[in-house]
């Protein structure tokens, strides 16, 4: 049987963290085995001692000191062993139930990614801040204009790739530029991409959000020199 590795960045989440896991684990993943591989961040909110008391039921690594969401992920990814890989983001913003739709098309061997995006559901739109809502949406027009592509959502949490994708690509970036490097990789490689529309119930600062507008300029500089280096 095939496999899917849900990858779980985390730092600071213990108040969604069980919940979110009890979701992933009761999620169909279109029927495929899986294998949850949470990272942890050097969470310091209590997050670290609830994950080290599920060590025995998922592959959970943890980071000694914080190097963000990006690095994060690259642990996973280095610990994956399925034939496809998903972004699961820790808190509750995006719903596992969308991931079925984005493997089909990885399993069917129509696309070698798929992104699930929040800006093709229009019943998403009032669940942005304004501020976030008019950055990722410049963010992705940069994104378009520098590498020729025609995507909605470059910035979204839900990514789903062949394993093989993952392992040629390599990743630099440690912290939310790790968005739009894995992105303009897709592009240049001239992997086929396709985006679905999913559901997404966004958050603010005070409930836990933490991409700031430092992270905006570093994806900015980020689509930028990956267009023309690497």
């Amino acid at each position: 049987m095939e496999k899917v590795s849900v990858v779980i960045p985390v730092y600071n989440e213990k108040d969604t963290i069980l919940e979110l896991l009890n979701i992933v684990e009761n999620s169909n993943f279109c029927g495929l085995e899986k294998e949850i591989i949470i990272v942890d961040d050097a969470s310091c909110d209590g997050t670290k001692e609830i994950l080290q008391n599920l060590q025995d039921k998922y592959k959970i690594y943890f980071h000694q000191k914080n190097k963000g969401k990006g690095a994060g992920i690259r642990t996973a990814f280095e610990h994956a062993t399925g034939d496809y890989v998903v972004i699961q983001d820790a808190d509750l913003e995006y719903s596992p139930s969308d991931y079925d739709k984005l493997l089909l098309l990885l399993i069917n061997k129509e696309m070698d990614v798929v992104y699930g995006s929040r800006f093709m559901n229009k019943d998403n739109l009032k669940n942005f801040m304004l501020k976030n809502k008019i950055a990722n949406m410049f963010l992705t027009f940069l994104t378009n204009i520098l590498y020729g592509s025609a995507i909605t959502d470059m910035e979204t949490c839900y990514k789903a790739f062949k394993i093989d994708v993952i392992k040629n690509i390599k990743i630099k970036s440690d912290r939310f530029n790790f968005e739009p490097e894995i992105t303009a990789k897709v592009l240049k490689n001239n992997y086929k991409l396709k985006e679905i529309p999913i559901q997404y119930n966004g958050r603010g600062h005070e409930e836990g959000k933490k991409i700031n507008w430092k992270d905006g300029l570093q994806a900015i500089f980020t689509l930028i020199k990956y267009r023309f280096t690497d």
